[in-house]
């Protein structure tokens, strides 16, 4: 079901984005695709490699305080079989990545899975940072289109039943012994131990350092790959960052962003008075440019991994 629900939320999306556009609005899709600069998309993919690399490298500031020092070589084709095992199953990479330190380098599958959960919360931060960054920069439109698009006493409706329900769910998770409510509570512990081991790392500062960087590079890769296109070339930066989230958001509810991603981003960049056709065709080129990427240095990574560590096995 893990695999199969969002696959298929996945193909439904594709589908539903593909029957609202009418077959001038697909031409002009096609037309996006045929006139963009690839060689810029080159670039965009570049920068998103390099933000693997950098995550690679950083990854051993965690792993050394436990006595560990990996190859940043086998870092990176673990980071890179990650990404490729996220396409097929959902959250597999987390675990996939650990399996491979273990086995080419020796880190227990415990210890690295923990390294992991902490870089993952410590990415969770940072997207809520700039998910706040993006709301106070483009507060104005948002909130004029969804007055606009929305009765104002619907909106207070909205906000007053969320309100209830975000009370009465906090006091279930705080009394109640279930499954859920433990599981939830676990995952919120973690959180707390995750932040907790970036204090006690030696070398925390450089840790902040290289995941603001990592991060940077996430928005660049992103910010130049709308300059493939005439069309979104010159959107401002406070658009780039929304769009941005937005899209970063989506690999949460299917296999890397699988059908969610273009659409997202033709949602987001509507909003923005940018045509359909274009978002679409935004979304769909920075999308498959990067799962190419990923693809092409996940393979190669399973093949390279038993010929680079020939000597260790």
């Amino acid at each position: 079901m893990q695999i199969a629900i969002p696959l298929g939320l996945g193909i439904f999306l594709i589908w539903y984005v593909y029957n609202l556009f009418t077959p001038e609005q697909l031409k002009q899709t096609y037309r996006h695709f045929e006139e963009a600069n690839y060689w810029i998309v080159a670039l965009s993919v570049f920068l998103s490699v390099l933000s693997h690399l950098l995550r690679a490298y950083r990854w051993n500031f965690m792993l050394e305080p436990l006595g560990y020092h990996p190859r940043i070589a086998n870092n990176f084709m673990a980071v890179s079989v990650a990404y490729l095992m996220n396409i097929f199953i959902p959250k597999s990479g987390e675990v996939s990545r650990a399996v491979v330190l273990s086995k080419y380098e020796g880190v227990p599958f415990d210890k690295g899975f923990g390294t992991i959960i902490t870089e993952r919360v410590i990415d969770l931060l940072l997207l809520l940072v700039f998910t706040i960054i993006a709301l106070v920069l483009q507060f104005d439109a948002l909130y004029s289109y969804i007055t606009e698009s929305i009765p104002l006493k619907k909106i207070l409706i909205a906000l007053g039943s969320l309100t209830v329900l975000g009370t009465v769910f906090l006091l279930y998770l705080k009394n109640s012994r279930g499954a859920f409510a433990m599981k939830l509570k676990g995952f919120v512990d973690g959180l707390k131990e995750g932040l907790f081991s970036i204090v006690k790392m030696k070398k925390k500062g450089l840790f902040i350092l290289y995941s603001l960087i990592i991060w940077g590079l996430y928005i660049a890769a992103f910010y130049t790959a709308t300059l493939a296109l005439e069309e979104t070339s010159g959107i401002s930066a406070g658009i780039v960052i929304i769009t941005f989230v937005v899209g970063s958001f989506t690999f949460a509810f299917t296999n890397s962003g699988f059908g969610t991603y273009p659409a997202a981003i033709m949602g987001i960049l509507l909003i923005f008075g940018i045509a359909k056709s274009v978002g679409l065709a935004l979304g769909v080129i920075v999308w498959t440019s990067n799962i190419i990427s990923i693809l092409f240095f996940g393979v190669l990574s399973f093949i390279l991994l038993p010929l680079y560590n020939r000597n260790k096995i």
